[in-house]
């Protein structure tokens, strides 16, 4: 019996850990083929280490900083995995920054810089590279994770909100733009889990006490699916 995602390819940022790492794997479990980007080769060396234990099949593994790599080697992902397997049928953008916590009239620059790209200027470089192999499959679907702090905006989060916040704008757009396509496009709110991004903005939290990364995969895996229809929304889980 074939899997659900049985010889699909999937493209996931972030991987290297947490949210992107449960997601990889439990996209791999589904059949997938994945293509992983992360900042650490190490990191995405484990990642793959645990998909081949369990499904006998290794991930293309793209060690690159969405910021610093972006001209380089960021815009030539789609034109690689066009070239290597004719289309491209999963985005997730997972990866994210918070950097600090910090009064909006205090935002260095270059840490503004940082969350940005990584948030939204990646973000919109992902659907400039992707979008024709993300055209070419029968069953596309891109998935970015936002978070809530968009809709309830929060003393010292405002650099990290206005950067989710313009993402948002921007996917949906796309959205609307792919609408009469078989893409389909869709926010994801995975909630309060337990990352590391989470522990560096609630450093007294006990990660134990909330959801934890692979809690939300399945959820996520879910709206990477040919069978999901909902095109356009903002989808918390």
């Amino acid at each position: 019996m074939s899997l659900p995602l049985q010889d699909r390819v999937a493209l996931v940022t972030g991987a290297s850990r947490g949210i992107g790492a449960a997601l990889a794997l439990e996209l791999a479990r589904l059949g997938a083929q994945l293509v992983l980007i992360a900042r650490t080769q190490g990191g995405l060396e484990e990642v793959d280490d645990q998909i081949r234990a369990e499904t006998g099949r290794g991930a293309t593994l793209l060690p690159l900083d969405l910021q610093k790599d972006a001209e380089k080697q960021l815009d030539l992902v789609g034109p690689s995995v066009m070239e290597r397997f004719g289309r491209l049928d999963i985005l997730v953008h997972n990866a994210g920054a918070l950097n600090k916590l910090t009064p909006v009239a205090h935002i260095d620059p270059r840490d503004w810089a940082e969350v940005m790209a990584v948030n939204l200027t990646a973000a919109w470089r992902l659907i400039r590279t992707c979008d024709p192999p993300l055209r070419a499959s029968d069953a596309g679907r891109a998935v970015f994770l936002t978070s809530g702090r968009v809709l309830r905006p929060k003393a010292y989060w405002g650099m990290y909100g206005a950067a989710k916040a313009g993402m948002e704008h921007l996917v949906q757009t796309w959205a609307q733009e792919v609408a009469n396509t078989p893409l389909r496009v869709n926010l994801a709110d995975p909630g309060v889990v337990a990352t590391r991004m989470r522990a560096t903005a609630m450093p007294g939290e006990d990660p134990a006490t909330i959801a934890q990364p692979a809690d939300v995969a399945p959820a996520l895996a879910a709206l990477c699916l040919p069978s999901e229809t909902r095109h356009a929304e903002r989808i918390t889980l």
